[in-house]
């Protein structure tokens, strides 16, 4: 979770996602780096949207304008990824070969954070918090993403996928 800049459960959430839907589409084969468009239903500014974005990025080569522009034309990952699409409801990732698509959605709910949590917020937010305060946040934060990532990697309650 280095590469997205921090670790959270929105990026755990976007590598579920992501790591299950090119499992759908690619089986046991080695997917095709640049491979594989990546629609999201939502704006770049919507939510998280561009979090989870960054991470499809990363696993799936597919950019945006700014992408990798090829060499002698093949290769290109430009404008494999984009916002705002018509009939997503979530993220759809389609291989560019066969153009088979999977759409994919998260409920990360049957992983809920330490309630303790709600109340350790506001008072970090606030810039009142104590450094125990402050730690003990921290850890909890990263206890749910470890069990994200770890302990409900294989539970199929939190990607949908169709």
């Amino acid at each position: 979770m280095r590469l997205a800049g921090h670790s959270c459960p929105t990026v755990a959430g976007a590598w579920l996602m992501t790591t299950r839907a090119l499992r759908a589409l690619y089986g046991d084969t080695v997917p095709e780096r640049g491979g594989v468009v990546v629609n999201f239903g939502d704006s770049l500014e919507g939510g998280v949207t561009g979090v989870i974005a960054s991470i499809a990025t990363l696993l799936t080569g597919a950019a945006g304008c700014g992408g990798f522009k090829g060499l002698a034309g093949r290769f290109s990952r430009r404008n494999l990824l984009s916002f705002d699409a018509a009939g997503v409801a979530d993220i759809r990732f389609t291989r560019r070969d066969t153009g088979v698509s999977v759409q994919v959605s998260l409920d990360l709910s049957p992983v809920p954070g330490d309630p303790r949590m709600g109340m350790l917020l506001p008072v970090l937010l606030s810039g009142s918090a104590t450094k125990e305060e402050a730690r003990q946040f921290g850890e909890l934060w990263q206890d749910r993403v470890r069990r994200i990532l770890v302990d409900f990697h294989d539970d199929p309650r939190l990607v949908q996928i169709s």
